[in-house]
């Protein structure tokens, strides 16, 4: 099942592919009515693709900023590299230049923030941040909405934390650091700060798996093992659809705090893994099993959350609010389509071995305990 390191990682980064060849879209893209020169912190991981295309289409002018340590796809037009080091206080290539936004996709650290405020409050009209749905308190909850209590830091000096002591104590700090980066987001940039809070992103470019698992699963076909009842809603949203409305939220200079899930409409585990026959032309055969048996067995089913726990609301998150402000979603098969169709086109040996969700074996092993149970 999913845990709570899985829920706290909603937005954890990735080595990246450079190929976009299955991520692209062949829909028409029109002008925007004003060209913006856009700066994006990061920009070579899973979103920041979808941002840098969609933003080029759109006719903007975009600048990027990072490490340089992903290689960077082939884009669809000029987009100016500028390297640096948030770790290291390293920002001289942003110090003298104007933009008239940025978005920072990376940040989980409030220091990196604060720093990058330093340089760019006054210099960048529109900040928009990229959170998560774990910056709540209360996962347990159905409908958070974004008024909802916010996980508080435990710790001594959050300035102080860095990449290494997130790692070691994720699940604790994860939350409350990313509350604590909005909080000091709209310190650094005042009243045009955007505050996006996605839950699960999937889609190609992936590197997680975790809603891979399902629609790869599907196509094997077979006995299939199914969490809970079939009933347990879930959410999630495609890396494409997340960056192409930060676009559009910076067009119509919008700010706020939104939560950004999808689908439009509610869904549940069996209504995905229709979707999942849709596109594959597969049938396997269903099992649910109880999830008790798999807390127990401490079962890696990603995506899905009980209905039932101190994670229950993480399925059916608020996202009214982002609605309102123009969030669009693909058709679920458009999203499992293009996404198996960019895992198929990975190499071999990433395709053996995925790295969330059961091995055959595992799954046979659980099938087995549930029917003794049941029996």
């Amino acid at each position: 099942m999913t845990t709570r390191r899985d829920l706290l990682k909603l937005g954890a980064l990735a080595p990246m592919l450079p190929s976009l060849a299955f991520a692209r879209d062949a829909r028409p893209v029109g002008k925007a009515s004003k060209s913006l020169d856009i700066l994006i912190l990061g920009g070579t991981g899973f979103t920041g693709p979808f941002q840098v295309n969609y933003a080029l289409a759109r006719g903007h002018k975009v600048t990027l900023f990072n490490r340089g340590k992903r290689p960077s796809p082939e884009w669809p037009g000029h987009v100016e590299q500028l390297f640096g080091d948030r770790n290291t206080g390293d920002l001289d290539a942003l110090k003298g230049r104007r933009w008239d936004v940025c978005i920072d996709n990376p940040t989980t650290l409030p220091f990196w923030v604060r720093d990058a405020g330093k340089v760019l409050a006054g210099k960048v009209a529109h900040y928009l941040f990229i959170s998560t749905i774990s910056v709540y308190a209360d996962g347990s909850k159905r409908g958070i909405d974004e008024g909802d209590a916010l996980a508080v830091y435990q710790g001594k000096d959050a300035m102080g934390e860095t990449q290494a002591s997130l790692r070691a104590d994720l699940e604790r700090l994860y939350g409350p650091l990313k509350a604590l980066s909005e909080a000091e987001a709209r310190r650094q940039f005042g009243e045009r700060v955007t505050i996006v809070r996605p839950g699960f992103i999937v889609g190609p470019r992936d590197e997680t798996d975790r809603f891979t698992y399902w629609p790869h699963r599907v196509a094997q076909g077979g006995q299939m093992l199914v969490p809970g009842d079939g009933a347990d809603p879930v959410q999630f949203i495609d890396g494409r659809d997340l960056g192409e409305w930060m676009i559009r939220l910076a067009e119509a200079d919008t700010p706020g705090t939104f939560n950004a899930l999808g689908p439009a409409k509610p869904t549940t585990m069996d209504a995905v893994l229709r979707a999942c026959e849709k596109a594959t032309g597969a049938k396997p055969t269903y099992t649910h099993v109880a999830p008790e048996l798999l807390e127990a067995r401490q079962a890696d089913l990603p995506i899905w959350v009980s209905r039932k726990g101190s994670l229950a609301g993480y399925g059916a998150v608020s996202n009214t609010r982002a609605l309102r402000a123009g969030l669009t979603f693909r058709p679920l098969e458009t999203t499992i389509t293009d996404l198996l169709g960019w895992f198929r086109s990975q190499p071999a040996e990433r395709r053996a071995k995925l790295p969330a969700g059961l091995t055959r074996e595992q799954e046979s092993d659980l099938l087995k305990a549930w029917r003794a149970r049941s029996a």
